[in-house]
């Protein structure tokens, strides 16, 4: 939403907008003009010409229902993001359910320096374009299309990256073969003369892409995909060089400035959809050799009595499996896993997931659900989670508040310890809060 906001603004459109509560992106949004009010309310959309709103905001909102009871005009984030993409020759939808951040940005990243003037919506913030929008002039529009709420039907792609297909949304997915399918209707929007870059390691991304009757050009680390790594290395901090692979010839090296495995893949994906917009491998893995992440995926926050603290926005167990075994490659001491689950529909779907997803951790602190979008149901909790976890060998604790979290860091961490908080509501704020105390104490 932030980042619709900003692109609007610099199409010369009037935006103002509101949100629950004060988020990390709020100022960066005030900073560029735009009137953000803390808290729903029906005069907030007084004068307006359109009301956006997300999918998480549901319809006895009440500006949603301000809005219908005025008549104006109300659509939903994805949809207005489809309008947008619609005025393109190609636009690309980076859609999956992990790693859709990473792959727009490292694509954006290759585009912008290989001089192709794209217009950008990412789901971060990218230092490379100084935000997490940019309007560009050069007729290719990239976009995370995300599968929540069906959101990325509402898309007009020309071309489409799909990264993974895996469980998650639940509360609006009647199961994983549902999903499945509504990544097909994803790829059937494609034009005929679209095409597809697709996992091939994914039996069901692979699937897909064999019936949706577009181009498909596959990655992965397997033999038999398009775009693979070539004697791939690993280092001690995780950090892999790989030749850049096409159709059996090594058209590159690569070294990766990011860490995990699971970067190598979002590096293949990116460089397969800058090869099919006119961009060189050679072009490809220079960028590549430089990108340095997007904010909020394993960023450094602090460092603290010789302790370093990460952050992370993964939110389902497969994210954090992810992101703990890139902190385990870096730790020299007790590697501490700071978990905040997201909504209890996800967590109560994906239960047994979130049970020895921690594993790489030799301790777990569990923070209370971030109720997001949703009401607590009062039959689930943090200690239900904690309480499974411990029956797994994990060493967890339930830390339910911020205050209670930074307490427990703070009594038992030592040098060479490193924390990782995850989660994609507000535990970044766990980080700033540490921060702030640690400012405060020095003086």
């Amino acid at each position: 939403m932030s980042g619709l906001a900003e692109m609007l603004l610099d199409q010369g459109y009037q935006v103002s907008g509101s949100d629950r509560d004060e988020g990390y992106l709020i100022q960066n949004v005030r900073d560029r003009g735009i009137q953000v009010s803390i808290g729903h309310r029906a005069e907030n959309v007084h004068g307006a010409d359109l009301v956006v709103y997300s999918a998480a905001i549901h319809p006895d909102n009440p500006e949603r229902a301000e809005a219908a009871r005025l008549g104006i005009p109300a659509i939903e984030r994805a949809y207005l993001l489809g309008q947008l993409m619609e005025n393109y020759p190609n636009a690309v939808g980076i859609c999956g359910a992990h790693g859709k951040t990473t792959v727009t940005a490292m694509l954006s990243q290759i585009l912008m320096e290989a001089g192709k003037d794209p217009s950008i919506h990412i789901g971060g913030r990218l230092d490379a374009i100084g935000g997490s929008t940019r309007v560009g002039h050069g007729g290719i529009f990239v976009a995370e299309a995300c599968e929540y709420n069906r959101s990325f039907l509402h898309m007009y792609p020309t071309m489409a990256v799909v990264l993974n297909i895996d469980a998650d949304h639940l509360d609006c997915y009647r199961d994983l073969d549902e999903i499945e399918e509504t990544f097909g209707a994803f790829l059937r929007l494609l034009p005929p003369d679209g095409t597809v870059v697709g996992n091939g390691d994914d039996p069901r991304v692979r699937r897909q892409m064999g019936l949706c009757g577009r181009r498909a050009v596959s990655f992965g680390l397997k033999p038999g995909n398009d775009w693979r790594p070539a004697d791939l290395q690993e280092d001690e901090q995780g950090i892999f060089t790989f030749g850049l692979c096409n159709g059996g010839k090594t058209e590159a090296r690569v070294q990766m400035s990011v860490p995990g495995i699971f970067n190598v893949m979002n590096a293949l994906a990116a460089a397969a959809a800058a090869a099919q917009l006119g961009v060189e491998p050679g072009q490809a893995a220079a960028t590549l050799a430089r990108f340095s992440g997007a904010h909020r995926r394993f960023e450094l926050t602090d460092t603290i009595d010789g302790v370093e603290i990460f952050h992370d926005y993964g939110h389902n167990p497969a994210e954090m499996r992810n992101a703990l075994s890139i902190a385990r490659k870096r730790c020299k001491g007790t590697l501490w896993a700071v978990m905040q689950p997201h909504t209890f529909s996800r967590v109560r779907t994906l239960f047994d997931q979130y049970l020895d997803c921690t594993e790489e951790a030799d301790v777990t602190l569990v923070t209370d659900i971030c109720a997001a979008r949703e009401a607590d149901p009062g039959d689930l909790n943090s200690g239900m989670l904690v309480e499974g976890m411990k029956k797994h060998g994990i060493d967890a604790y339930w830390t339910p508040s911020f205050d209670d979290t930074e307490k427990y860091l703070r009594e038992h961490w030592k040098p060479g310890d490193l924390v990782l908080t995850m989660g994609c509501g507000d535990i970044n704020l766990l980080n700033d809060q540490i921060h702030r105390h640690e400012t405060e104490k020095r003086g």
